[in-house]
């Protein structure tokens, strides 16, 4: 019997050498054991602090080449005209993500990025703002395919379809990490849309998307995470998101959308502390090779939509 007692109280003994906290009352029932001789097997002592979790992101390779070959920033890619606007847009939006701008903006590392209308450009918009912000040395960006009903993040990125956003919502047990893709960008992560689903543009404006983009943004305190919204004249779901949001970069295609449609657009989001306009496709005096140009400028509150 003292054998058992004296391996039990060397076995508590190496447990809190390794660090682990064991409450009085198990060791008092493990010792209590020992001395009565039981046969039956020693409770298992665990820590008091939670375990680390197994659940791991899945890791994705980005061909970085065909990326520049598609006019969108990349972080190996020679300096060029284009990575030099997107580093004037980003400025600002870095600066209210981390509580360093005019104002102090709740949320500001949520940042959705819309159009009033199809077809602006604004996943282009999304995808080259969180590679740009992935070149930063202080700061990581996770990209989050909002756009549920026609998501094209992965395919403009090449890489296949995956679970994600969707499959969050549907599945409250499902957890995050299981299905973000780590990509071969060292800070950049992405949320893909995930599963189709008939009603996925319900499931958006639903009170458990609510729940999960707060805690996205919670979780991510220290990142910046960029949401690829729907239209927001199209659905009523990316107003829904947009309130979620600290900061909104409405893309305007040049010449092509009209100033009723913009202002209808930017009407549904009054709500939003920062909303900022980017002009998507215009006509420059210089070219980049690219086709692409861009007008930038921004405000706080009302002011945004005048």
């Amino acid at each position: 019997m003292s054998s058992l007692i004296e391996q039990a109280a060397r076995r508590l003994e190496q447990l809190k050498r390794a660090g682990a906290e064991i409450p009085a009352a198990s060791a008092a029932n493990v010792l209590s054991t020992a001395k009565q001789g039981s046969a039956s097997p020693a409770p298992v002592l665990q820590a008091d602090h939670p375990q680390p979790s197994n659940t791991t992101s899945r890791s994705v390779e980005i061909d970085l080449d065909a990326l520049a070959a598609a006019g969108i920033v990349s972080p190996n890619s020679p300096r060029s005209t284009i990575a030099d606007q997107f580093r004037v847009i980003k400025r600002p939006l870095i600066a209210n993500a981390i509580g360093k701008g005019a104002t102090v903006v709740r949320n500001g590392n949520l940042i959705m990025v819309t159009s009033a209308l199809p077809g602006e450009g604004k996943s282009f918009t999304a995808i080259n703002l969180a590679m740009s912000i992935a070149t930063e040395l202080d700061y990581t960006v996770m990209l989050v395919d909002a756009d549920v009903a026609r998501p094209s993040v992965l395919s403009r990125l090449g890489l296949p379809p995956s679970p994600g956003l969707l499959d969050l919502v549907v599945d409250g047990s499902c957890d995050l990490s299981s299905v973000l893709l780590k990509t071969n960008i060292e800070k950049l992560t992405i949320l893909p849309s995930g599963t189709p689903h008939p009603r996925a543009t319900e499931l958006l404006a639903s009170d458990a998307m609510t729940r999960l983009v707060e805690d996205i943004g919670n979780r991510y305190s220290d990142r910046i995470i960029i949401f690829d919204s729907p239209p927001l004249l199209l659905t009523t779901e990316s107003r829904v998101l947009a309130t979620h949001m600290g900061q909104i970069v409405v893309v305007v295609k040049a010449e092509t959308t009209l100033q009723s449609a913009v202002r209808n657009a930017l009407a549904t989001i009054e709500a939003c502390p920062v909303k900022l306009m980017l002009l998507n496709q215009a006509t420059t005096s210089f070219k980049a090779g690219y086709g692409y140009g861009y007008g930038y400028g921004y405000g706080y509150g009302q002011e945004a939509s005048n």
